[in-house]
């Protein structure tokens, strides 16, 4: 039978739990990055999509603002993402480019641009990863200041410091 037989040693020494930890400082563990893919495609596929098949994989909110035409002001802003990412040497993160257009969808072509996304009151610089394809820029630039509630039982006692 097959599992009656047990494999046999060679004629090397037992090796000690030091020379385990040995070997492992002679090799560096090298990290493998997990290749990123939107809805089971491929980074480099999704930049060479066209808008109308990049289109199809969007969910239904996006399909519909893209099936409604590509306007202006987003194309302008794809433009100047284009040009500070042309501009900047290799390595370096580009220029950001300041928008109102919160209401842009996130496109492969962007990733790696950074864009100051106003907020109401000041320009939030967001950097575009591959992870945010499909999301709007509003939602990585957030609009209030969250609160802080006081601890309980201050009751406004701690609140009001009078000038001197």
């Amino acid at each position: 039978r097959i599992g009656d037989t047990l494999p046999t040693q060679t004629d090397s020494p037992p090796c000690s739990p030091i020379d385990f930890a040995m070997a492992d400082e002679d090799q560096p563990k090298k990290r493998t990055f997990r290749k990123f893919s939107y809805r089971g495609i491929d980074l480099d596929k999704l930049l060479d999509m066209s808008n109308q098949d990049l289109m199809e994989l969007f969910r239904a909110r996006q399909r519909r603002k893209f099936s409604r035409g590509i306007k202006r002001a987003p194309i302008t802003l794809l433009k100047k993402l284009r040009k500070s990412k042309r501009e900047t040497s290799y390595g370096e993160k580009p220029e950001a480019v300041k928008t109102h257009l919160r209401n842009m969808v996130i496109v492969p072509e962007m990733i790696g641009s950074v864009v100051g996304v106003y907020n109401g009151k000041q320009f939030i610089n967001v950097e575009i990863k591959p992870e945010m394809i499909g999301h709007y820029l509003a939602e990585f630039s957030i609009t209030y200041k969250p609160i802080k509630h006081g601890r309980a039982g201050m009751a406004g006692k701690g609140a009001f410091i009078p000038l001197k």
